[in-house]
């Protein structure tokens, strides 16, 4: 199905694009155990303002919202979607390269731990580590990342 290719290549760009150049910084800093505020929700745009991003809206579909966002703690990619299933399965796919995840009501933003970290503390969420087994360099646009199951598309309206 077109949008399962689609999400994969999204989750792939996203992915690559951020975390391999911060790759060689994954620092020791360890888990903040001090409290964030409540979890944030609202649109793609309404969480953005909350952390004075203006966001670069790269997927605007009707299952998933994603923008590049640039503060002053660096770049990130958040993502909005629209069920709680939908979400959880980019965030399955998006695991098998590393980084590190802020995940709130149907939102996540991806990027390097330092980023995320200074995210939460305007967000709340859960921070969440991928995998770091990720290799190569590969082109970051297509459609590498195809053997992780293949169910990314399929979600509930």
């Amino acid at each position: 199905m077109g949008t399962e290719r689609t999400r994969l290549a999204l989750v792939t760009a996203a992915v690559v694009a951020l975390v391999l150049p911060g790759a060689a910084a994954c620092g020791a800093g360890g888990d903040e155990p001090d409290a964030a505020p409540e979890t944030a929700t609202g649109t793609l745009e309404e969480l953005a303002a909350k952390v004075a991003c203006e966001p670069n809206i790269q997927t605007d579909a009707e299952e998933i919202r994603q923008a590049n966002c640039r503060t002053g703690d660096g770049t990130y990619v958040l993502a909005t979607f629209s069920t709680d299933r939908g979400q959880r399965e980019w965030l399955n796919e998006a695991n098998d390269y590393g980084g590190s995840y802020l995940v709130g009501r149907k939102w996540v933003a991806v990027g390097e731990e330092k980023v995320v970290t200074a995210l939460r503390d305007r967000l709340g969420g859960e921070m969440e580590a991928g995998s770091s087994h990720h290799s190569g360099s590969g082109g970051g646009d297509g459609e590498g990342g195809g053997g992780h199951g293949g169910h990314a598309g399929r979600h509930g309206s």
